[in-house]
């Protein structure tokens, strides 16, 4: 571990110009208008979700899997109809924006009014583990500004859900002795979660000042090819679940946007979206992949937890028996 911290992705701070967000704090979305996200909505991996492999809207002219693909992208699109006309789903928000740096493979975030006072703090994990033609070892401390840099740097957070009525929409639909349409209703209210997403990332970036000047196709926005990311805890960038927990505390995402934490973390209702915005114009998605006993270690004291306990969470990722 210690060699992969000496071999971290380094950022030039001394010339890097942080762009500062239009507001700090956290701002509440809700109800927002359902009709507004349905642009916003990648049908690619719904139709993945069916076992249909392939690209939407090509795979509607696939000459195996398109009737197939039709029926039921017909099928969806009646039913979306009518989820956003009777408003049948309730999609709400919180996204913010906090001074912050990192320090160590930690990242600090801070109270925005008065003497600096953290708030929270993100413990990040490093790779470890030299892949072909890698000359550094990331964690997503490295986007952040350290705390000694002379630049003050940022960091975002939201949590998003489109799944506030899901339950209820799911059991007319059972009533009805309808699987079929029940299963497309909970299809559905999880496109619509990460069309949220994707358009609250959009404003995001227009609110912290660098994608301004963006003007991107719906396809180019759909790929990612603009700057930033938005990692959630859970995921390959940070493995750890229990990083949602400190995210929600600093959110209030509970009472702002209705969306609760389980005790296994997962997040209710569940189709619901959390993550960590990062600004930098380097910043990219990666794997933590394998983690050594010494990071493990390390990791847990930085929580203060047992390593027993943060083992148990991180045990797909344990590069040791």
């Amino acid at each position: 571990y210690p060699q992969a911290v000496q071999r971290r992705f380094r950022i030039d701070w001394e010339t890097t110009t942080v762009d500062e967000p239009s507001f700090l704090g956290r701002r509440a979305l809700g109800p927002f208008p359902l009709a507004e996200l349905v642009p916003y909505i990648d049908w690619s991996p719904f139709f993945h979700a069916w076992d249909l492999k392939g690209k939407f809207p090509l795979i509607l002219q696939d000459p195996e899997l398109g009737p197939t693909a039709r029926d039921l992208y017909d099928n969806a699109r009646r039913l979306l109809d009518e989820i956003v006309a009777g408003q049948l789903l309730t999609a709400r928000a919180v996204y913010g924006f906090w001074p912050a740096a990192s320090v160590g493979d930690d990242i600090a975030v801070f109270d925005s009014a008065g003497p600096p006072t953290e708030l929270a703090r993100f413990h990040t994990l490093r790779q470890q583990w030299e892949r072909r033609g890698q000359s550094s070892f990331l964690a997503l401390a490295d986007f952040v500004a350290p705390h000694d840099a002379k630049c003050r740097d940022y960091v975002g957070g939201f949590a998003v859900t489109a799944g506030v009525g899901t339950e209820e929409l799911v059991a007319r639909c059972e009533r009805d002795a309808d699987d079929y349409r029940a299963i497309l209703a909970r299809a559905l209210a999880d496109r619509l979660a990460e069309a949220f997403a994707e358009l609250l990332h959009e404003r995001a970036r227009r609110d912290w000042g660098y994608g301004q000047q963006e003007n991107l196709t719906k396809e180019a926005l759909l790929d990612e090819r603009y700057r930033g990311i938005r990692p959630a805890p859970g995921y390959p960038c940070q493995p750890d679940h229990t990083e949602k927990r400190i995210l929600f505390d600093l959110l209030d995402a509970e009472r702002q946007a209705g969306v609760k934490l389980t005790e296994s973390f997962a997040m209710h209702p569940a189709a619901s979206i959390c993550g960590l915005y990062f600004g930098h114009e380097q910043a990219k998605y990666f794997a933590v992949g394998p983690l050594g006993r010494d990071q493990v270690a390390d990791y847990a004291a930085r929580k203060g937890m047992t390593t027993l306990e943060t083992e148990k969470w991180l045990r797909p990722n344990l590069g040791y028996e």
